[in-house]
């Protein structure tokens, strides 16, 4: 009997949940949700009373509201709640409008702002958010209200999409690239960052001359963060610097932009990926709060 060797899909990061083991059993007055339905992942972060109770994020799949319940059922597995407790939810992302629960929606820029605002805190001037389909750079204020935006044009190159293309044409997962991509002599020029087409095509050329994968993944994280950075400044750089969404994690993008623009961007405090959905969150206990204070008036 012949046997059939496994598919391994490279692209595919781990997918996570976690509960605060700091509030094991938790009785207040206000729980909220944010759920984040983003073209290649989706995260639902709840909040008891403000306080990060549990989180998750996975992967979105071919349908935007099972996306949605599959992601607040994991967020609230082994915390005792159910979708009746949540007193609010809002979505956002790009696919807000198909949370079945929600009770509002907001956009991705005004929750990545104000969730940034939380993890890394209130001196946050630029926002670096790199989605799976595009890029946001973002000014906030103090209080993480977003006072400009400029998203690059719609194209996987220079995002989480591209990157998982990339994976998969050399066999190397998606996590690793980071590390990998400084395991070179000398950096590279970088790939062409117009299209992720052009990149794998050219990828797969420099393969065949006899580059590494180490350098060929040099040479594409080199091309993203050039594409990022000519966005940042367009948009214009103000200090403090945060980024967030999934490349946020892959350090073979992040030290490049950081070392392109001299800068050294803020230590997140949280995961990266949950942003949108821990902003959304944030903004539906204070719309709670205000309608309560006017009640009680």
């Amino acid at each position: 009997m012949v046997e059939t060797e496994k598919k391994v899909d490279y692209w595919r990061w781990t997918e996570s949940n976690w509960k605060n083991p700091e509030i094991p059993d938790w009785h207040g007055s206000l729980i909220t949700a944010g759920v984040d339905i983003g073209s290649t992942s989706t995260q639902a972060v709840i909040l008891a009373d403000g306080v990060p109770y549990a989180y998750s994020n996975m992967r979105t799949g071919s349908n935007s509201p099972d996306s949605a319940i599959g992601a607040i059922n994991w967020a609230m597995k082994d915390t005792g709640l159910t979708l009746e407790d949540l007193t609010y939810t809002i979505g956002t992302g790009y696919g807000r409008v198909n949370v079945p629960f929600s009770n509002k929606t907001v956009t991705e820029i005004t929750c990545h702002a104000r969730g940034a605002n939380y993890i890394y805190g209130p001196t946050v001037r630029t926002i670096l958010d790199m989605g799976g389909q595009d890029c946001k750079a973002i000014h906030c204020d103090e209080k993480g209200t977003v006072t400009s935006f400029m998203m690059n044009d719609k194209c996987a190159a220079g995002t989480g999409r591209g990157m998982e293309v990339i994976a998969n044409l050399l066999a190397v997962r998606v996590e690793d690239i980071g590390d990998m991509s400084f395991q070179i002599d000398e950096e590279p020029a970088p790939v062409s960052s117009t299209c992720v087409i052009f990149a794998k095509s050219e990828a797969t050329k420099l393969m065949r001359s006899g580059w590494t994968k180490e350098k060929v993944l040099a040479a594409y994280c080199h091309a993203m963060a050039l594409r990022v950075v000519r966005l940042l400044e367009r948009n214009g750089m103000e200090l403090d610097f945060a980024i967030t969404g999934g490349i946020a994690k892959n350090i073979g993008v992040t030290r490049r932009i950081e070392s392109l623009m001299n800068i050294k961007a803020l230590s997140p405090t949280m995961d990266t990926q949950i942003a949108g959905a821990l902003g959304a969150a944030l903004i539906g206990k204070e719309l709670v709060e205000k309608k309560r204070a006017k009640e009680n008036q």
